[in-house]
């Protein structure tokens, strides 16, 4: 009988198998002998001393049955020492397993499988994420499309979640991991595999790669694999990491992307054959996204004034190649999964966010009696002006009653410090995106914010819970002079926009 080829990931056949729990012959480059050197052995491990199963280095395992062991059902070949595999043994070109980042393994986790991994059920779906947010909708994504199921699901589980969350907070690896012997599925807290790798482009804030981990965990509860890649690490970071991912982005049938104004992505698009793309909600970005695709214009954040100079001239082939690959054709189909009101262009298609995987796991949340204010990073973005900012915050909660104010995770820590300490709230820095700290709650009855992504996706996230969010205008004269000559018509549209908010007026708060 002829053998079936290795699914895509697992070992490869090597030139004879060996049965469960032998010892595998170290090669060369793993820093064992050459060969045709043989192996000096230990004073116990003579002929007549030999442990069943071992064999001399110079001659391939026999794999003798012990006499009282039960036949394995199938025995796992040796990895060959190849090129490719060494390469894998770097991380180039080997998704990671769950619980696996930069890091290394985590603590309790089994380094390998015995067993080859099952071959997904559809083709591999490969996403990439900069922020928690990103991969906060990656995750509502699979959940609604139903990636990695094997079989359709009935009407009435569709909406059913993964493996329950124990309070609704990220999972720990511990001991309970560490019964790999038992064949994959049988834990109750590691789901079969999704066939969907989130590739994580880490950036430099430090609150923001606190938040991406946090959601890791998550998306490794959910079944998904993650794989850290500290992109951003160094002057040869970017050519380590799109080298190690260009195998897997050739073999990928479906690529999702959190932000296509990233440079990054824009890079790695430039290498896929995928056949699918999937745009997932990067908050207000993505409506600038969508209608500056289909003007066919240059993809360029909202709030910068136009080119920064050489380097935006080097980059224009590959913004414009990516541009190209994000409109839909006869080859490739493109998809939009928002939250935001948007208006596609002709042959993309969008499909609605309303947090359903957010909603299922989480909550609802404990209501306190008082108000909550929302941060935004305008300041740091250089669209409003600190001092305007800082004046419009301390109107607001004497207005209304406000007494937290959780932070965005680009605020400076100046700023925040300046709002403790001037405005008198507690600052609060969630450790996930703001939609599920508000779904788990404690959370007031009132949620006040300025224009931002949180006007839009809260409502959705906290619908049925009898909470209020409400948002506050932009004045013209809090922007500063180096704002883009767009930020004040779109954040006008963000406000306009929101389904479900309440409206307040920037007029009373007007610094004099």
């Amino acid at each position: 009988m002829t053998p079936s080829p290795a699914p895509e990931g697992g070992p490869e056949p090597g030139p004879r198998a060996r049965p469960p729990g032998s010892r595998a012959t170290p090669s060369a480059a793993e820093g064992g002998l050459a060969p045709g050197l043989r192996a000096r052995r230990a004073p116990h491990s003579r002929r007549a001393g030999r442990r069943a199963g071992e064999q001399p280095l110079t001659t391939p395992p026999a794999a003798p049955k012990p006499p009282d062991a039960v036949p394995a059902p199938e025995a796992v070949p040796a990895p060959p020492d190849t090129a490719v595999e060494a390469d894998r043994r770097r991380g180039g070109t080997k998704e990671r397993s769950p619980g696996h980042d930069s890091a290394g393994p985590a603590q309790g986790e089994p380094t390998a499988s015995p067993e080859p991994a099952p071959t997904p059920a559809r083709p591999r779906t490969l996403a990439f994420v900069e922020s928690p947010v990103q991969l906060l909708n990656v995750l509502e994504w699979a959940y609604v499309t139903g990636v990695g199921e094997r079989r359709a699901r009935p009407a009435s589980t569709a909406r059913r979640p993964g493996p329950p969350l124990a309070c609704g907070v990220p999972r720990q690896p511990g001991p309970r991991d560490q019964d790999a012997a038992a064949g994959p599925g049988s834990s109750p807290v590691r789901p079969e595999p999704t066939g969907l790798l989130v590739v994580v482009l880490a950036p430099h804030d430090p609150m923001s790669r606190g938040q991406l981990r946090r959601m890791a965990e998550l998306a490794r509860d959910q079944g998904h694999d993650v794989r850290w890649e500290e992109a951003r690490g160094g002057p040869t970071a970017p050519v380590a990491t799109v080298g190690g991912l260009a195998g897997a982005l050739r073999r990928a049938h479906r690529i999702v992307i959190g932000d296509p104004f990233s440079r990054y992505v824009q890079l790695l698009l430039t290498i896929t054959r995928a056949r699918e793309l999937v745009v997932v909600d990067d908050g207000t970005a993505t409506m600038e996204f969508v209608a500056q695709l289909g003007r066919g214009e240059s993809l360029v954040r909202w709030h910068r004034r136009g080119s920064r100079g050489a380097r935006d001239l080097l980059f224009a082939p590959v913004s414009a190649s990516a541009r190209r690959m994000l409109t839909p054709n006869d080859r490739r189909s493109v998809e939009v999964f928002t939250s935001m009101p948007v208006e596609p262009p002709p042959g993309v298609h969008v499909k609605a966010n309303d947090f359903a995987w957010t909603r299922a796991a989480f909550g609802p949340p404990r209501l306190t009696g008082g108000t909550d204010l929302v941060g935004t990073s305008l300041v740091e973005t250089g669209v409003v002006d600190p001092d305007r900012y800082l004046e419009a915050v301390a109107s607001l909660a004497r207005a209304h009653g406000a007494t937290r104010y959780f932070a965005h995770r680009r605020e400076s820590a100046e700023k925040l410090r300046r709002i403790a300490d001037t405005v008198g709230l507690e600052v609060v820095r969630p450790e996930l995106p703001l939609e599920i700290v508000a779904r788990r709650g404690p959370v007031g009855r009132t949620v006040l914010s300025f224009p931002s992504t949180v006007v839009h996706t809260l409502p959705l996230a906290l619908a049925g819970t009898g909470i209020t969010v409400a948002v506050c205008d932009i004045d013209p004269v809090w922007l500063t002079e180096h704002a883009s000559p767009r930020a004040e018509g779109f954040l006008a549209e963000v406000t306009d926009t929101a389904r479900d908010v309440r409206r307040l007026p920037a007029s009373p708060l007007t610094a004099p």
